[in-house]
């Protein structure tokens, strides 16, 4: 039986990024046809019921009661939880169950590939796939009714970016490993997020579809892991054809623990570069939201922590990161986020370093395991730039979601 389609569904594919079209061509990728476009639409309307029953059985019984047993669960395992109610059972059940299909080798292998990029591999993350990401308003929606502006896109890159450097880390997908519960804590809260801002008088179904849909979540989840990989691309940090694969297949697993549906987790990186292209033609076009919150960000640097110099540091890294911006996402993009286009200087500076690197990487004996100590260095270091010596805690933008459950 088919779904309504809300009305932010276009009638045909929207233009979608020029390097994300120009790769999908290259790879044999071709427009979604008339069946996989009407799923798109369909799949506006869907949430991610296992763990959307689970935070209403949470909040009817009480999310101060029940939010411990979770944690509990999510620490240890539903084995540790004495005479664990039936819903929370049933989910870490599902969740504590690996599926057949996943090779921890690979997941291993994508893990340090991901992490070989470095700060590099980050600034693409937040600076195209983040900021970027607000040129489809559709997101926009349920973000700003989290509390978006007030709580600050400079925490809300944090959080993502421990997200990220949990599900990278070594062991980080093992089971109750720091990736694996950051993951499945996200996931919670987009269920919290689901119900409140769904049951908000002015939130129009008809119009926008479920908050944290599906198809949603599917471009999000490729832009955040598979994405950074292909642009810090850009940037000279090449990595093998099996790292590629690799990074898809740890993509796969983080959103089968995410609730997306399988039909949207990519079966290598080709396929990876099929949902991204797919789901992106599907997303709004930018309106005001995509103003609203992208120029907040592109002024977070100002506040960043630098030991020297800090004033005229922060001028400079507000400069280099919107050049990265723009030399990924081209002037009208910018435009439309209501920056102004900046030349693309830092990528091609870091061009030449980081292909001789990648190149090193492979060809000196141990290079390998040094470009991925490295790129964990860099890692820390941006950390503690963005957030100075505060933590960043997974969900803390939108926690007080929880409280109104």
């Amino acid at each position: 039986m088919n779904r309504p389609i809300p009305a932010r569904h276009p009638d045909r594919p929207r233009p979608v990024p020029v390097a994300i079209r120009t790769m999908a061509r290259l790879l044999g990728i071709g427009a979604p046809t008339p069946q996989e476009w009407q799923r798109l639409g369909e799949r506006l309307t869907v949430g991610d019921e296992p763990i959307d029953r689970l935070v209403e059985w949470m909040a009817g019984v009480g999310i101060s009661q029940t939010r411990p047993l979770f944690e509990q669960a999510l620490a240890h395992g539903i084995a540790a939880v004495p005479d664990a109610p039936a819903p929370l059972r049933e989910f870490f059940a599902e969740v504590e169950t690996m599926p057949d299909w996943v090779d921890p080798a690979k997941l291993r292998r994508g893990q340090r590939a991901l992490r070989r990029g470095g700060a590099d591999g980050m600034y693409v993350a937040r600076d195209v796939s983040l900021l970027g990401g607000y040129q489809f308003s559709g997101f926009n929606k349920t973000l700003l009714r989290t509390g978006a502006l007030e709580k600050g896109s400079n925490k809300r890159f944090a959080e993502t970016m421990q997200w990220a450097m949990d599900v990278i880390a070594e062991g980080g997908l093992d089971r109750f490993g720091s990736g694996y519960r950051s993951t499945l804590r996200v996931r919670f809260i987009h269920g919290l997020v689901r119900r409140h801002v769904g049951a908000m008088p002015d939130w129009r179904a008809d119009e926008w579809g479920v908050p944290i849909n599906q198809t949603d979540m599917a471009a999000t989840l490729i832009g955040a892991l598979v994405a950074p990989a292909i642009g810090a691309a850009g940037m000279g940090v090449v990595l093998r054809p099996k790292d590629y694969d690799a990074v898809a297949h740890l993509t796969r697993y983080v959103g089968w623990l995410m609730g997306v549906e399988d039909e949207w987790l990519p079966r290598g990186f080709r396929d990876s570069i099929r949902v991204l292209y797919h789901t992106l033609g599907a997303l709004a076009e930018p309106d005001e939201s995509s103003k609203q919150l992208a120029m907040p960000m592109a002024d977070d640097p100002m506040i960043w922590h630098y030991d020297n110099m800090p004033a005229l540091r922060r001028r400079l890294a507000r400069a280099q990161h919107l050049s990265i911006t723009s030399g990924f996402l081209g002037p009208r993009t910018m435009r439309s986020l209501g920056l102004r286009p900046h030349v693309p200087w830092y990528p091609v500076l870091r061009l030449p370093v980081n292909v001789a690197r990648s190149v090193a990487a492979v060809a000196v004996p141990g290079g390998l395991e040094r470009a991925t100590a490295r790129g964990e260095r860099e890692h820390r270091a941006l950390m503690r730039r963005i957030v100075g010596d505060d933590t960043a805690t997974i969900g803390e933008s939108a926690e007080h979601v929880s409280t109104l459950a």
